[in-house]
């Protein structure tokens, strides 16, 4: 498994840096959003280094996998019954900003459609 000691969630899911963890797996850490953009706003991250699904290569099929599974089980967790996003941003003009793949889960109030 690749990380990149520069990366800001590779220091996170490395404990380098603090987060506010909702889960920790094996292969997979999630925290709050430090900007939540809803009442529920979980950021879910492999401990792999992957910077972006433009790169996804056919071996990260089961860690891609592994993030949606994470965020049913914290939907779950956190009582998003009525309905919650997975949103992952691809490239600046989709608005990633940290370069980690990243799922954000999104609940805890209506989302709209479609998303700004």
């Amino acid at each position: 498994m690749t990380t990149d000691p520069s990366c800001l969630f590779c220091r996170i899911a490395s404990g380098d840096l603090p987060s506010d963890r909702v889960l920790e797996t094996e292969h997979v850490v999630a925290f709050r959003d430090i900007a939540p953009k809803a009442p529920t706003h979980v950021l879910v991250i492999p401990r792999e280094h992957i910077p972006s699904l433009e790169g996804l290569e056919e071996r990260h099929g089961e860690t891609i996998g592994r993030l949606h599974v994470a965020a049913a089980r914290i939907a779950r967790e956190e009582g998003l019954e009525d309905g919650w996003r997975a949103v992952i941003n691809v490239g600046a003009d989709a608005g990633q900003t940290v370069f980690h793949v990243h799922l954000h889960l999104l609940g805890g109030r209506p989302l709209h459609w479609p998303p700004g």
